[in-house]
């Protein structure tokens, strides 16, 4: 009796077959994240986690409204719902400094589980699905994984949660990630933040001071991306000689 091909580490086979545990691994990780997204939309969760639902839960509760106002904004944005209104909700919560803190915190454990979720149940389907989409993210994040990872947030474009769900099907670290998404929520989530305080300067104070950190996080995140491009093209070049 002939060998059977052994299997690959992106869950194929020697035959180019990919296995049937990793198309179960696909097929759950797709299941799940169409049964959340209908419960979130059908129960109205995401639409009843407001000012009302913060006043009546979350203020004044001590160390149990930290920990729900936590876990509830991790599970949020890991399902989709943008960082911005956890950051809105964390500063009318909790006021600037500690809801800009707990935005922060609770956006990255929406990251970690998106992520996680994505490098455990769907890696080795898409990456053998999709290979050249896979190696084109992985070589944008690859070459500074956590320089990359924080352009990405610091710049007002993309998705939250698809972005995580693309970094969990590559080879970047789960670490490096985590930290670059992690810093570079902070000035959003700080704009937000006072938003949702409702800080007691004049209106356009609080909107000059809300677009110059805007401006700010997105003129830096150019500044690293043209670096980032600078040192790929010198190492390109070195490569050639």
């Amino acid at each position: 009796m002939a060998d059977q091909p052994a299997a690959t580490e992106n869950g194929q086979n020697g035959n180019g077959d990919i296995r049937l545990g990793s198309y179960i691994k696909g097929l759950v990780m797709i299941a799940v994240l169409v049964g959340v997204g209908y419960a979130v939309k059908g129960l109205g969760i995401a639409d009843g986690f407001d000012q009302g639902w913060i006043d009546a839960n979350i203020k004044d509760q001590g160390i149990w409204g930290y920990g729900m106002f936590f876990a509830i904004g991790a599970v949020l944005t890991a399902v989709g719902l943008p960082r911005q209104i956890i950051s809105f909700l964390a500063g009318y919560a909790f006021g600037v400094v500690e809801g800009t803190a707990m935005g922060v915190l609770a956006t990255a454990g929406g990251c970690l589980l998106t992520f996680g979720y994505a490098r455990f149940l769907g890696r080795d389907l898409v990456r053998a699905k999709w290979p050249r989409m896979v190696a084109k993210v992985d070589g944008f994040l690859g070459a500074s994984p956590f320089l990359m990872t924080l352009l990405i947030r610091l710049l007002p474009v993309g998705n939250n949660a698809l972005t995580n769900l693309a970094a969990g099907v590559t080879d970047v670290r789960m670490l490096s990630f985590v930290a670059g998404s992690t810093l570079g929520y902070i000035p959003q989530t700080l704009v937000f933040a006072l938003a949702g305080k409702g800080v007691k300067v004049e209106a356009e104070t609080r909107i000059l001071l809300g677009v110059a950190l805007f401006v700010a996080s997105g003129l830096l995140g150019v500044y690293l991306y043209r670096k980032v491009r600078k040192a790929r093209a010198a190492h390109k070049a070195g490569a050639a000689a």
